[in-house]
């Protein structure tokens, strides 16, 4: 039961990093989450390279710690999903983010119910996984079924209540996406 505690909740908090990434009309670091730059032959994740400053809604600012890494990063960021074009001084990069059309934001909720489902399906599989240790214990006869029939409606309460967090998280993220 713990450990599908466990698996259930690193799938609420993945969606959440994943609604995270999704680009809304404003600027923030976590859209840099998945981008990695080539640092010295190794592929670096943005993070561990800069600073992220957000000097206005739609606008990021990014520090690179060592200045000969900000050509890897104007690189990555331009080679991105975002969509973006940055644009840099030498000493820092800077990344404007366009007005969304309404069409790039129903594709982008597209994607938010998409890593929702993903997520709803982990919490499945950890379901399935803890439903099949139980039934393994009722089989070996080292549990009655009653207190099995009791766990596992613990089970379906937990599996409903994380479901509804992704579903919350996803109602979030979708009118975040068509705020105008």
């Amino acid at each position: 039961m713990k450990d599908a505690k466990a698996k259930m909740s690193q799938a609420v908090d993945f969606a959440r990093e994943e609604f995270a990434a999704i680009r809304t009309g404003r600027a923030h670091p976590g859209m840099f989450n998945k981008i990695t730059a080539d640092y010295y032959g190794a592929q670096t994740p943005l993070q561990q390279l800069a600073t992220f400053q957000a000097p206005e809604a739609r606008m990021m600012l990014i520090t690179p710690f060592d200045k000969s890494s900000v050509n890897a990063i104007e690189k990555a960021i331009r080679e991105s999903d975002l969509g973006v074009n940055p644009s840099n001084d030498g000493n820092s990069i800077r990344v404007v983010l366009p007005e969304l059309t309404e069409e790039r934001r129903k594709e982008y909720v597209k994607v938010a119910k998409t890593k929702a489902e993903e997520a709803r399906v982990s919490i499945r599989g950890a379901r399935r996984t803890a439903k099949e240790a139980l039934d393994k214990l009722v089989k070996n006869k080292e549990a009655g079924e009653d207190e099995i029939a009791r766990v596992e409606k613990q089970l379906d309460a937990v599996t409903k209540e994380h479901t509804e967090k992704v579903d919350e998280a996803l109602k979030a993220k979708e009118a975040e996406l068509l705020e105008v």
